[in-house]
């Protein structure tokens, strides 16, 4: 796994993990890297200095000096609460559907399924097609809940 150091093309900065250097080329190129705050996908590398870890006597050594971190879920930006409070309100009245995100929001569409609040995924093309067809979805900034690490 690799941290990089990301900017939009509105200048937002934000972190993300990726498997290798190819994986986040490949997703950049198929534009599904998007920026938290303003769902762009013009996202570029910042500069960054890498993480060199010591020798494992200096890790010891560091780590009893270093109080316990807190907890890594709290959100450390106003941008990253408002994302917070989404994700809660969005997870606890809309029914998760998986896959099944862009058929059951066209069954809906349609008035072939009764209407319902839902959130799932969908790859760029259904996505794309949805929105070509009139049918109201919205990125959302943030994986699932079953589906982050």
């Amino acid at each position: 796994m690799i941290q990089f150091a990301l900017k939009c093309s509105d200048g937002h900065r934000f972190d993300s993990w990726f498997s290798s250097g190819d994986a986040f080329d490949k997703l950049q190129a198929s534009k599904m890297i998007t920026c938290p705050v303003c769902a762009s996908s013009d996202i570029s590398k910042e500069l960054m200095a890498p993480s060199v870890r010591p020798g494992r006597k200096k890790d010891a050594v560091k780590a009893a000096a270093q109080p316990e971190p807190g907890p890594l879920s709290a959100p450390a930006t106003p941008a990253e609460q408002m994302i917070a409070e989404m994700r809660a309100r969005v997870e606890s009245s809309s029914e998760y559907v998986g896959n099944a995100f862009a058929s059951q929001a066209r069954a809906m569409h349609d008035g072939d399924a009764p209407e319902k609040s839902i959130y799932g995924e969908a790859n760029p093309e259904d996505a794309r097609q949805l929105i070509e067809d009139g049918i109201p979805v919205l990125p959302l900034p943030f994986r699932p809940s079953g589906k982050s690490n």
